[in-house]
């Protein structure tokens, strides 16, 4: 291959192989730093990850883990928030956690240990376990499931089994859990669920 090259360009066929070379050369270590370019759109699908759990409002039923660094005695693992929205907690009794995202319950355990009892604490909570969503109707297994980030009804319906087969894909509703005087709003199987939804599937008679 390189003698048919250098037969191709004559008697300037070593300067041109050189130079064919150093052009692939080139190609090559352009395509290695173009890569670090592409790698940088990953960072945002965490930022994007983090800024969801970041708004997320804690309720009963959802389980944390609380931990502070060095101080194993007032690390507290899968608490699930009572009824009334509190955890049981050492030294500062009942916790108020309902409705606090997981940034304002740190900053509220580290405000009450700081001072009297911790120098400098470190606090960190974390999300075990999301409190449930529910659904009822025409799925093979109607009940309460753990919610997930970027669930949707047809997502919901695979964890209770799969729609029935007499599911109708038209009259599906939904009662947000924030919002549970203004009743029954209709959805389709692309509808978000968030955690203490209510969906139903109705039947459908044709």
């Amino acid at each position: 291959m390189t003698q048919n090259i250098l037969r191709t360009l004559g008697a300037n066929g070593l300067r041109g192989f050189f130079l064919l070379v150093l052009a692939a050369c080139t190609l090559v270590f352009g395509v290695m730093f173009t890569l670090p370019a592409h790698a940088q759109a990953q960072p945002k699908i965490v930022a994007d990850t983090t800024s969801l759990l970041s708004t997320y409002k804690l309720a009963a039923g959802d389980v944390i883990t609380i931990r502070v660094f060095g101080e194993d005695d007032l690390s507290r693992e899968k608490v699930r928030l009572t009824d009334a929205g509190t955890i049981p907690y050492p030294v500062l009794g009942e916790v108020k956690a309902l409705g606090l995202t997981i940034g304002a319950i740190e900053t509220s355990i580290t405000a009450g240990l700081s001072g009297r009892y911790l120098v400098n604490p470190r606090v960190s909570v974390t999300i075990e376990e999301y409190r449930p969503f529910y659904i009822n109707g025409m799925v093979e297994k109607p009940g309460g499931y753990p919610f997930q980030p970027g669930l949707t009804v047809l997502k919901a319906s695979s964890l209770a089994g799969g729609f029935k087969e007499r599911a109708s894909f038209s009259k599906i509703s939904i009662i947000r859990e924030n919002d549970p005087k203004a009743g029954p709003k209709k959805a389709d199987i692309n509808t978000a669920v968030n955690p203490g939804d209510t969906i139903f599937i109705e039947e459908s008679f044709f």
